[in-house]
């Protein structure tokens, strides 16, 4: 059985478009109404006071006279530590799933570098092998 294919319109040219841009510009009804777009608020954080004057002593080492702008630095590098390590843990494991339960069940590399140089543990990313 054969199948139809649907006929594209032919993409405008940039010419194209601003010749019809033009020729309308002076006609009310072939505009919609404006819509009005707001820019999302940034969210707000609460943290204890002893970690606020920890985060402002460090920031003043770095020479950020923003304490705000240097938590959200420091934030934002944390999170992109942590995604990359969370895509690794994934990846790691759903690689050994491939291999089966021969496989030696170990942190990977990335992982563990990430996961020391930070101290941290990854509980529950990567289960033990079944």
């Amino acid at each position: 059985m054969s199948q139809r294919r649907k006929s594209q319109p032919k993409a405008l040219t940039e010419d194209q478009i601003d010749e019809i841009v033009t020729s309308q510009a002076n006609d009310e009804s072939a505009w919609e109404e404006p819509v009005e777009v707001h820019r999302p608020r940034g969210a707000s954080l609460s943290i204890p006071a002893e970690l606020a004057a920890r985060a402002a002593f460090l920031a003043g080492l770095h020479r950020t006279p923003d304490v705000q702008e240097w938590v959200t630095k420091v934030l934002r590098e944390r999170i992109e530590l942590e995604e990359v390590a969370f895509a690794e843990a994934k990846r790691d494991r759903e690689g050994a799933k491939l291999i089966g339960p021969s496989a030696t069940c170990r942190r990977p590399p990335a992982l563990a570098h990430v996961a020391n140089r930070n101290r941290l543990t990854f509980h529950g990313l990567i289960e033990s092998c079944q």
